[in-house]
């Protein structure tokens, strides 16, 4: 008979812990990552206000529990096409010696399913980096109180992000920076990113104070560089609009930047493949199997006008693990071990990098 979603994710937690004597070692973060796999499988797409995602929510919060934290649902409504729609952040705070926060979060909603995707990298990736982040800090001694967020509902307009900044119990007292995961894994670079220098349309914030500074993606470059050099996280060059390292408002810094919160936005694609629109990240991957036609010289389609699928992972058919797993598990579990290591690293020395 088959297990439903999740009486199959309970018995995970003690099946991803081990290994058999044919596997080799691998990192807490990429057991972590098979776990969702088998989770969303089973489970499907986790579309925002839907079941699935309601269930994706209980699992994250069933594997933060067992790690010892405190999980706090925060459900919240909004309102789209089909009337007023349910969803919940999930917060975990983690205590420091100073009581200012940093916030990681990642949306754990996906997109893309009646194209086939099941969001395995947009956002499973950020989902199993806050678990794995967890993991890491637990019992270390930290400079300051890091709180991970997992909202909802992003896909669709930013909504887990937008409820939480704006709930009417202070939700940003002792904020300091904001760092959002999105799509970390599975481009052939990975990126860090500041928000615009030009404020983003912050009408949603009740009193909007736009912040653009690039201090925290200069620390996590930092960061970044002392621990994997030549491989360090990137800034994409400039292209029409969006000045170099400099990010848009489609992702959950958003909220944060518009309330006057420094933030950092880490993401995995290719700005220098010339996609559908140019060079804007859009196309995330330079591999003929993801193209109908890929031209080396020119670095994108051999034909503009015939090309179907231009490397695009996010909201595809080919953000599955059928499409990426045979191809990619090497890469996606350095990655995945990469931005961990680096976020890590930058929480635990936190006080060298914030400053006012």
């Amino acid at each position: 008979m088959k297990k439903s979603a999740l009486v199959l994710a309970l018995g995970l937690l003690a099946s991803s812990q081990t290994l058999s004597a044919t596997e080799s070692p691998s990192s807490y973060a990429w057991q972590q990552f098979q776990s969702l796999l088998t989770v969303t499988k089973e489970m499907g797409a986790r579309v925002a206000g839907t079941k699935q995602e309601n269930e994706m929510a209980q699992w994250m919060s069933k594997e933060m529990s067992a790690m010892g934290y405190e999980v706090k649902s925060l459900p919240f409504k909004y309102r789209a096409k089909n009337g007023k729609v349910e969803s919940q952040n999930l917060v975990v705070d983690i205590k420091g010696s100073s009581p200012e926060i940093i916030v990681v979060g990642a949306h754990y909603d996906s997109t893309g399913e009646k194209a086939g995707s099941l969001g395995i990298l947009d956002n499973g990736s950020g989902m199993v980096a806050l678990m794995a982040l967890a993991h890491e800090l637990k019992g270390k001694k930290l400079p300051y109180s890091v709180r991970l967020i997992a909202f909802g509902a992003e896909e669709n307009g930013l909504n887990g992000s937008k409820a939480y900044v704006n709930r009417s119990d202070n939700p940003l007292k002792n904020v300091v920076t904001m760092i959002n995961l999105d799509t970390i894994i599975g481009g052939d670079k990975l990126y860090v990113h500041s928000p615009l220098t030009k404020p983003y349309n912050c009408n949603y914030v009740k009193s909007p104070k736009f912040e653009s500074s690039s201090q925290i993606r200069e620390a996590l470059r930092s960061v970044s560089k002392d621990l994997y050099g030549k491989d360090a996280h990137l800034l994409h060059q400039p292209f029409s609009g969006y000045p170099e390292g400099e990010t848009g408002s489609w992702s959950d810094h958003a909220p944060f930047a518009c309330n006057g919160i420094k933030t950092a936005y880490l993401e995995a694609t290719n700005f220098e493949i010339n996609g559908k629109s140019g060079n804007d990240g859009y196309s995330q991957i330079a591999d003929k199997e993801f193209w109908t036609c890929f031209d080396k010289e020119t670095i994108g389609a051999c034909d503009r006008k015939e090309e179907k699928y231009w490397g695009s992972i996010w909201h595809t058919k080919f953000d599955h693990p059928d499409y990426l797993l045979p191809r990619f598990s090497k890469r996606l579990q350095m990655q995945l071990d990469q931005n961990v290591n680096v976020l890590s690293k930058f929480v635990l020395t936190a006080d060298k990098w914030i400053k006012e």
